[in-house]
């Protein structure tokens, strides 16, 4: 190196000089190796930042920049909004087309149109991870990308018996190659997206769900949640060591606190909606009591005892204390009121409520849901989803961690019916509508 052959000629200096000299360049060859090795790192960091910063950026092949769908608000319950936003984010795919940022309903009315009440989708979802998971996929635009130098093209989507699938496809098809795709904008009028016609598989739905995140507020409520029922596991294990063989309950302090996440189901109107149900389609497997739901969940063994069994129930059953009641032993039940967290819920609208719930059962240890309630379907299509990742596209014969069940079906063993997605199903009407012939997979 030029910097060694310089030494030599550094002879005439003295001693201390010289060794102060080679110190300084021992630490500037130093920081020379250092930039190299880290910089490769600090520049990965440096676009992520610049991808999540940057949303406008041409950064999504397959959806052109500058082409967009706009559709109606979305309304209803949390996960009919969510399947509507999925599907309404697969039609602009089909266009070629960013989807709009939609506006939600944070309220719940079904007939009351009037009284609905609009809520950004980037109030309850982060907008920058949504594109960043869904990137190369689908994509949601701001309004402020759209130039306004047009009007939109007013694509009305059709109704009644005679609007098939197969009319509906064929209006998107030449909604992409015809005069319609000369617009900027395309709106969508008419029927809101959850009863347009469904094309797309179950997988790519489970794509879209996946780029979902929760606004950042919203997951902070979601952890103090989680935190109060890890408090309440360890609680359990202690009271536990009080009354038991101490030694043996000092062996599980170390392990981590899990739980149980139930969807329990016996509001009066859903018990009402679902026995009518029954007689309708015939089926006897759609309604569980409170006491069918407890026995069901008792023979689950996935987890160690003492274990938690956090109930999500409305909050019409939140006055009823026998509800946490009733329960074996070894299994501690809690809902809102009796943990201490109504104050999270209290300040939030409907829907920010619903999506605190979905994710406390979506991130549990165990998961016990209907299999006719689509809140129990977007749960286990979640848990599913995570699960395929990991490379396991079945939990059969094993434990192979975020196990789901559904209490409303009797499985092999005379217990709930252990429950995986359908990840090849071509639609999504068993998970919107609800089915009893779930397994395993």
């Amino acid at each position: 190196m030029n910097i060694l052959q310089d030494l030599k000629h550094l002879k005439h200096i003295s001693l201390p000089a010289r060794l102060i000299i080679c110190k300084c360049l021992l630490i500037v060859i130093g920081l020379i190796v250092l930039r190299a090795i880290i910089s490769p790192f600090l520049a990965i960091s440096s676009s992520e930042k610049s991808f999540y910063e940057s949303p406008t950026l041409d950064l999504f092949p397959g959806v052109r920049k500058g082409k967009f769908v706009e559709v109606p608000q979305i309304i209803w319950g949390l996960n009919n909004q969510k399947i509507a936003f999925a599907r309404a984010c697969l039609t602009a795919k089909f266009l070629n087309r960013s989807l709009l940022m939609p506006s939600l309903s944070a309220s719940l009315f079904y007939k009351e149109v009037d009284l609905l009440q609009p809520i950004a989708f980037d109030k309850v979802f982060d907008l920058n991870k949504f594109n960043a998971r869904c990137h190369g996929f689908v994509r949601v635009a701001r309004y402020s990308e759209v130039s306004n130098r047009t009007e939109p093209f007013k694509l009305q989507k059709g109704s009644g018996r005679r609007w098939t699938v197969e009319r509906d496809l064929d209006q998107l098809q030449q909604s992409r190659l015809g005069e319609a795709d000369g617009f900027e904008v395309i709106h969508v009028t008419g029927k809101h997206p959850f009863l347009w016609p469904d094309h797309w598989p179950v997988k790519d739905y489970a794509r879209i769900f996946d780029c979902l995140a929760v606004a950042p507020e919203i997951d902070t409520e979601v952890v103090r949640v989680i935190s109060k029922i890890k408090d309440a596991g360890k609680k359990a294990r202690h009271d536990a060591a009080v009354s038991h063989n101490k030694k043996r309950i000092d062996g599980l302090k170390n392990l981590p606190v899990q739980y149980i996440a139930v969807h329990m189901r016996i509001e009066k109107d859903w018990m009402i909606h679902c026995k009518k149900w029954e007689q309708r389609s015939n089926l006897k497997e759609i309604c569980s009591s409170k006491g069918e739901i407890i026995h069901k969940v008792s023979q689950i063994t996935d987890l160690r005892r003492p274990v938690v069994v956090y109930l999500a129930v409305a909050d019409s059953l939140l006055e009823d204390d026998s509800v946490t009641s009733g329960w074996r032993v070894g299994m501690v039940a809690y809902e809102k009121k009796k943990l201490g967290v109504t104050d999270i819920y209290e300040k939030q609208p409907y829907l920010i409520k619903s999506a605190i719930d979905f994710e406390v059962c979506a991130r549990a240890d165990v998961f016990v849901g209907n299999s006719f309630s689509t809140f129990s379907n977007l749960v286990v299509l979640s848990r599913t989803e995570r699960l395929y990742k990991l490379g396991k596209a079945s939990s059969c014969g094993e434990d192979v961690g975020l196990s789901s069940y559904a209490y409303n079906v009797i499985g092999d063993d005379g217990g709930p019916q252990k429950w995986m997605t359908d990840m090849l199903d071509t639609s999504l009407q068993r998970i919107s509508y609800g089915t009893n012939n779930v397994s395993c997979h």
